[in-house]
């Protein structure tokens, strides 16, 4: 189906209905799509959930002419679109538990997702506190590629910086995940691995340096369960110790009385879409999902 956002620009979003325990919303990663969540979607529905996801602005069949880049702010655009669809299926499942799950740069998203909706609970996955050089560095060099070398120009500098580095540190240079299978899938998929645009990364650098303020805090529900869960082995949460660094923010910092921290030992940035060990992650998520589903139900 196509949402239309708060500008009247036609957001694409699948949905896997059915399920009638709860819904979960799911918000994909950066360069990639919706519909590389259908096999865990499809799990999900199966253990009674409805799932809903959407293709980002600058990605899948939301903006296929151009990916990684669209006119506006495109995370602070991102996170109205993650609202409103949220408002739209809270109203049409009205009493159902309702979820969010952010991965990688969706994780990011639902970070400040958190701090404005209203969810059952929420699961912030392949993620990282990010409050350090690399964003402020980041800044500097996306605002300099708007302004020198245009907007819409893919960051290839940045994308250098940050994956190049993440790269390097696995022999094989996939730091996507320690799963071939998925790894060739990513790279085989034309939606997938694009460069994003210096507007691109200067909109993502400004809604990072929104999180983890005094403003920011005062947003968050302390009494809202998330679930923090990521590879052991991502680079983006710094090989665990980013996630960490996270699940301090959230319990020392910002006083969230039921957060969690998972860890999964061989696994890096995609854990979900690793075979070994599925059942696990698959099952760890959905756990979460069911205590909490059941907790509401009781009430």
């Amino acid at each position: 189906m196509d949402f239309t956002g708060f500008d009247n620009k036609n957001i694409h979003v699948l949905t896997w209905e059915g399920g009638t325990r709860g819904v979960v919303q799911i918000v994909h990663g950066m360069a990639e799509h919706a519909a590389r969540y259908d096999a865990f979607a499809r799990f999900l529905r199966e253990h009674g959930y409805t799932v809903v996801a959407d293709d980002h602005r600058g990605h899948g069949a939301t903006d296929p002419q151009m990916p990684g880049w669209c006119a506006g702010d495109m995370f602070a655009d991102t996170v109205r679109d993650e609202l409103a669809i949220a408002a739209h299926f809270q109203k049409r499942y009205e009493g159902l538990p309702y979820f969010v799950l952010g991965f990688s740069y969706g994780s990011f998203l639902t970070q400040r997702l958190i701090a404005e909706g209203n969810f059952t609970g929420a699961v912030i996955a392949g993620s990282s506190y990010k409050k350090d050089f690399e964003v402020y560095l980041g800044s500097v060099v996306a605002a300099l590629g708007c302004a020198f070398c245009g907007e819409k120009k893919p960051a290839k500098l940045i994308e250098k910086l940050s994956f190049g580095a993440y790269a390097k540190k696995f022999a094989d240079g996939e730091w996507l995940s320690a799963d071939a299978e998925n790894n060739a899938a990513y790279h085989a998929d034309p939606q997938c691995g694009f460069t994003c645009s210096f507007r691109f990364y200067a909109d993502f650098f400004r809604g990072l340096r929104g999180l983890y303020t005094k403003q920011y805090r005062a947003g968050l529900k302390k009494d809202m369960p998330l679930l923090l869960v990521s590879g052991a082995e991502d680079p983006v949460g710094d090989m665990g110790r980013g996630v960490k660094k996270l699940f301090r923010f959230y319990t020392r910092e910002a006083g969230m009385e039921r957060a969690e921290l998972r860890l999964f030992e061989r696994s890096r940035h995609e854990f979900l879409n690793e075979r070994e060990g599925r059942e696990e992650k698959w099952g760890t998520v959905l756990a979460f999902f069911d205590r909490l589903a059941a907790r509401q139900t009781a009430q």
